[in-house]
């Protein structure tokens, strides 16, 4: 069985100070992070992965503004790019952007899938406060959608004004949890999709197609509830909230290996929308793989999963 992960990170020493002191980053996350060689590889092997679509992790160039902003993502993309040349039957890459200066990102996205070979960009949560249908991103998301790229939309911190008001009060390791990986990240990530869809995003670029991790990031739980509410308010929309998600999103298995979970999101979006992915090095290879061999699930949806609709969005 042909598998392919993509919500898979990687970081730079430029970005790498950024992560310094978060409890998510053991030194052995640090160092496997930061390898895009053997030891990589040899965790590909040992877990059955054939190909790792590598992007950067958070909080990415999202935290940085303006030249240093442009010249962190071109460095990022630069290296990025190289490993894939050095294991071209192994890794693919996510571009990473300087998404506070947007006709700097489109350009640097043209680059990177015109000059390096990558199959996408990984854009980590909102920039400046600023979440992408906010109309200063216009350029970057209709470049998007001219090179049928997908943007993978990754979590990331909240706003300061939002972690005081919504996560403050515990102790330190399950304040930071809490507003992150526990739950914050995810609900952040829903809300920024719903943004997206709302805003008329995908009325003016039906094509543009988001990747989002983590089973869905909630949505796939509540996508009938928000029909329901969101259908008796004038939205302006083409189509109900749902008919966006399952035409404009696909999501992955990053981070997320129980059946519950797993089943609703194919009830719910259908196979073809639902990708393997093992949110690498946060979660480990061997659990990933375990998780979906095990899953009760037929075969056909099976390799819809690990590799058939990886093959077809990312154009592999």
């Amino acid at each position: 069985m042909r598998i392919i992960a993509l919500e898979e990170h990687f970081l730079t020493p430029a970005m790498a100070a950024r992560l310094a002191g978060a409890p998510a980053m053991s030194e052995a996350i640090h160092r496997k992070l930061a390898d895009l060689d053997d030891e990589r590889l040899a965790d590909l092997d040992a877990g059955g992965i054939e190909v790792q679509v590598i992007g950067h992790t958070v909080p990415g160039t999202q935290a940085h503004a303006g030249d240093e902003a442009i010249a962190l993502a071109r460095d990022a993309n630069d290296r990025l790019a190289a490993a894939v040349q050095r294991h071209p039957d192994r890794f693919r890459g996510f571009a990473t952007l300087p998404t506070s200066e947007p006709a700097a990102a489109a350009k640097e996205l043209r680059r990177a899938a015109t000059e390096l070979g990558f199959v996408g960009a990984m854009i980590n949560g909102t920039t400046g406060g600023r979440f992408l249908d906010d109309p200063m991103f216009a350029p970057l998301l209709a470049e998007a959608e001219r090179l049928e790229l997908p943007i993978y939309l990754h979590p990331s911190e909240p706003l300061p004004a939002v972690h005081e008001a919504y996560f403050k009060g515990f102790a330190p390791g399950v304040e930071w949890w809490l507003s992150s990986a526990a739950w914050g990240w995810h609900a952040e990530t829903a809300l920024h999709v719903l943004r997206l869809i709302l805003a008329g995003v995908f009325d003016r670029h039906p094509r543009l197609q988001l990747v989002i991790g983590h089973m869905g990031e909630l949505l796939p739980f509540w996508l009938a509830r928000i029909d329901d509410f969101l259908g008796r308010a004038p939205t302006g929309l083409e189509h109900p909230v749902s008919h966006y998600v399952r035409e404009n999103v696909h999501v992955t298995t990053s981070g997320v290996f129980t059946f519950p979970p797993l089943l609703c999101t194919l009830l719910v979006l259908g196979a073809e929308r639902v990708l393997f992915s093992v949110d690498y090095p946060y979660s480990s290879n061997d659990d990933a793989v375990s998780f979906l061999r095990a899953a009760p699930i037929s075969r056909r949806d099976r390799e819809l999963v690990t590799h058939v609709n990886a093959e077809r969005l990312l154009k592999l």
